[in-house]
Order: C-alpha cells, then sequence, then structure tokens
C-alpha cells in the first residue's frame, strides 16, 4: 500500500520546501559572519548558551533514525526493536552528562583524537581518526537515503537525484558557517520537529480510538499482540543478551563520537556542557517516544504492508494539507539538522588531525574541503542502498569497540604511554573487523557459551579492547586520578 499524494498538496508542500531552505540558507549566511578562525567554525569559539547547547545536541541525534528507520522497526517487531534508538541514543546522552562532558570540556579540544594525542600520543591520534571518520559514513548515508525517500514518496522524485539533491543541500549550508550555522538552524530545527510529532501523535491517536487518546492507547493494549508490546525480552535470555548488545551500542557507542564532543566542546562552560547533555538526554527519550507509539498505532489502522516509511503515511492519511506540510517540514527539519552535523564532524577530524599532520596550509580552507570529501564519500555509499537500520548501527559499532575503553579510562586515569591504548583500539576493532567480513552476528558464531546463549559482537569487541589494555597496562598499575 502507498498513499497517492493530491497534486494541491504537493504545490504546497513543494513552495513551503523551498521558502524553508531559503531561510535556513539565510542563517547560515548571518553566521558566516561569526566565523573569523577554525574554532569558530568547529565549536562555535565555545561560546553557547545552554537554551543553544542542548537543542543542538537534540536535533544532531533526533534524525532519520528516530523518526523513520526506528519507528519502521518498531511497527516490524515490536518495542524491543527500540534499544538502540531512542533508548541507547538518549542513555548516552544521560551517560555523557553525568561522566564526560564536563572533564571533556575542561581540557580546551577541539576535537576527540585531540584527546588521544595528549593523553596517548601522535599514533593513538591517527589511530583515532581512522576509526573516527569512516563511522560517520554510514549514519549520513542512512540520512540522505530517508530524505531521498521521502521525496520520492511526496513528489515521485527519482531516488538516484534525490540523492544527490540531499547531499548538496546539506552540504551547502554547513560549508558556509561551520558549527554556528549548523547550531543557529538547530534550534529552528528541533523547535519544527516537537511541532510536528506532536501533531501528528495527536492526530493519530485520535483517529485510532474514534476520537478519543484514552480509548486508543486501551486499544493497543487490547489488540497489539502482547510479544509486540515487550519493550526488554527479560524471559528470553537469548533475546535479551541480544537487545544488551543493541542497547550498549547506542548507549556507549557514541560517546566517543566527535558529533558529541563537539557540542560539549561548543558550550561556553563544562557546567552547561553537562546540563545540556543531561536535558537533551531526557527530552530525546521523551520526544523519541511517540514514534514508538505512532509505529505500533500504525498497526492496527493500516494492518497491510506499507513499502513506505510509515510516518509519513500516517501523516498524509490523518492531517489536513496545512498540518501534513508541517508535519514533512519537520520530518526535513529533523534530517537536515543531523545530516549537517553529521557531517561537519567527521570533517574536522580529517582535517585537523590528518591532513593538517601533511599538509600546513589554511586549516579553515583544509576543514572545508573535508566538509566537501565527507559528504561525498556518504553520497557514494547512499548509492549502494543499504538498509538505513544497519547503517545507523554500524556507525555506532565502530567507536565502541574501538574507541569507548581507552577514552574512559584516560579520562579517569594518567596513563603511562599510548601502547596500551594503541592495542585496545586495534584489538576491538580487528576483532569486530572479522566477525564483520565473515558475516557473524555473535561473537564465535559457531559457539554456544551456555546452550544457546550467544554474545553479542559488539560488548565481545568492546571486552577484547579491554582486555588488551589491561594487558599492557594492569589495573594495579592505572593510577587514577580526578579528570
Amino acid at each position: 500500500m502507498n498513499p497517492e499524494i493530491d497534486p494541491s498538496l504537493k504545490w504546497l508542500l513543494g513552495t513551503v520546501i523551498v521558502a524553508y531552505l531559503a531561510l535556513m540558507y539565510g542563517i547560515a549566511w548571518v553566521a558566516q559572519k561569526r566565523i573569523a578562525s577554525t574554532e569558530d567554525f568547529l565549536v562555535a569559539g565555545r561560546r553557547l548558551p545552554l537554551s543553544l547547547a542542548w537543542m543542538t545536541i537534540l536535533a544532531t541525534w533526533f534524525g532519520a533514525g528516530t523518526l523513520l528507520a526506528a519507528s519502521d522497526e518498531v511497527r516490524k517487531e515490536g518495542l524491543r526493536a527500540a534499544a538502540l534508538d531512542p533508548l541507547g541514543a538518549g542513555a548516552c546522552l544521560l551517560f555523557a552528562g553525568l561522566f564526560v562532558a564536563g572533564p571533556m570540556w575542561r581540557m580546551g579540544l577541539l576535537t576527540v583524537p585531540d584527546f588521544f594525542r595528549r593523553k596517548f600520543g601522535r599514533a593513538a591520534e591517527m589511530i583515532s581518526s581512522l576509526i573516527l571518520v569512516p563511522s560517520y559514513f554510514g549514519w549520513i548515508a542512512a540520512q540522505f537515503m530517508a530524505l531521498a525517500g521521502m521525496l520520492n514518496l511526496f513528489f515521485g522524485l527519482d531516488p538516484r537525484i534525490g540523492l544527490l539533491l540531499v547531499a548538496v543541500i546539506g552540504t551547502g549550508y554547513t560549508l558556509m558557517g561551520g558549527m554556528w550555522s549548523v547550531t543557529l538552524t538547530d534550534a529552528v530545527q528541533i523547535t519544527l520537529v516537537a511541532v510536528g510529532l506532536i501533531i501528528l501523535g495527536f492526530a493519530t491517536l485520535n483517529e485510532l480510538g474514534n476520537g478519543s487518546v484514552v480509548a486508543a492507547f486501551e486499544r493497543i493494549g487490547r489488540e497489539t499482540p502482547a510479544e509486540k508490546l515487550v519493550l526488554i525480552p527479560t524471559t528470553d535470555a537469548v533475546a535479551l543478551m541480544g537487545w544488551l548488545g543493541v542497547f550498549a551500542t547506542g548507549a556507549l557507542g557514541n560517546v566517543p563520537g566527535q558529533d558529541l564532543m563537539q557540542r560539549i566542546f561548543a558550550a561556553k562552560s563544562d557546567r552547561t556542557a553537562s546540563i545540556a547533555c543531561l536535558v537533551a538526554g531526557v527530552a530525546y527519550l521523551v520526544l523519541g517516544a511517540i514514534p514508538l507509539v505512532l509505529a505500533v498505532s500504525a498497526n492496527l489502522l493500516f494492518p497491510d504492508e506499507i513499502e513506505n516509511a510509515i510516518l509519513p503515511v500516517l501523516a498524509h492519511s490523518f492531517l489536513s494539507p496545512p498540518l501534513a506540510v508541517i508535519f514533512v517540514l519537520a520530518l526535513l527539519s529533523a534530517i537536515l539538522s543531523t545530516i549537517d552535523s553529521a557531517i561537519l564532524s567527521p570533517a574536522g577530524v580529517l582535517a585537523q588531525n590528518v591532513v593538517a599532520r601533511f599538509y600546513s596550509g589554511d586549516l579553515l580552507r583544509i576543514n572545508r574541503l573535508s566538509v566537501v570529501f565527507v559528504a561525498a564519500c556518504s553520497l557514494v555509499l547512499a548509492y549502494f542502498g543499504e538498509n538505513a537500520y544497519s547503517m545507523l548501527e554500524e556507525a555506532y559499532v565502530l567507536t565502541l569497540v574501538g574507541l569507548f575503553v581507552p577514552l574512559m579510562i584516560g579520562l579517569y586515569s594518567k596513563p603511562k604511554n599510548g601502547r596500551a591504548a594503541i592495542a585496545s583500539m586495534l584489538v576491538g576493532t580487528g576483532v569486530w573487523a572479522v566477525h564483520f567480513a565473515l558475516g557473524w552476528e555473535s561473537f564465535l558464531e559457531t559457539v554456544r557459551w551456555i546452550g544457546e546463549l550467544a554474545l553479542p559482537v559488539s560488548l565481545s569487541a568492546t571486552v577484547c579492547g579491554l582486555l588488551a589494555y589491561l594487558a599492557f597496562e594492569p589495573p594495579w598499575k592505572l593510577e587514577v586520578s580526578a579528570p
């Protein structure tokens, strides 16, 4: 089932989108005037107040993963599919606010590899950069694919053309104003996302409950199969282990992510950085619950198979044309706010920690060229047509298995040398890469450790990385220090 879009709605929607994009580029043009240095381009001069800091964190992550990929997975598999997003991602922001944001801000860094250079040396900086930069390509490609799919649904635009158009638009205003344009546009975009989600939520539940939201929830509880309402599969050890692996990937995988740290570094103080993460984490879980409810509702409203992402279908089916336009604009905002941030983050690492070591030219220019390079690589990956949810999951896995252990140990101790961190990064990433190449979905897939229990690759590779670190720097030799 795929809904036919009324031609008048197409014209209205197209006009509003063009006006919206003009506004975003206008904001980027204004933001461009604030860019006088690399620090301005990458971390907004470290001047973001709490109001902008938490909104840009929330807008960065609240994109295609939560609105499209996660909601479609929940529609197929039930609430347990929310382990990665929004549960894992929201938990990640809370963890960062409690244990990471303040100490990292006080180090005065521009990128995550700067941390590894300062703590573990030049070799660790380069290896962490080579892990970080490719980890974003899948995430960016997933956003490209999601937005191109939306353009195909509403305008019948060829996805191949749509992918190129989305990439050009998202890259354009990122190039203009860097972190300042990203932050200012994020504030507008996340506001639209919240409004659009709330409107669609009420409209869908109103339809499901024949005019009563309470009746809608009662119907969900009564008619939805019980297994699809299970959030955490605690009664099935095999399923629980798999769920924990996915949750840990979301909750811990992006702690070393440049996109999160870039916003932490951009805050005006360590306290602002910590509070911004906590506020964004709570907001993420609250807003992220709406697509989950909509996905479960869609199974009752549309029991037949739907080819397109479910949220745009709900918007077209139950919203009046003006409200449908608002929701589509919200969807567009959510994805674009993730695209610009996701492009800028690895571009900064590539420019500052890789290219700058071999080329001593204008760093600001190198950063802008890196933005174009990252966008181009992600576009190529998008054309290969991988499943969006898989791309999101793999993006988190790389930083989890390769960087989480040395980041946390380095943050709370005084490392003696860089060998332990390098070993951890290489072993963790290597174990994951071998399993990925062999197509194994569990650790040593042919081995069942307790009965039929299989160990998740993400957690197992991370533990291997931890053991490698401790082999070079045993626990009794770690010099614990206050960060």
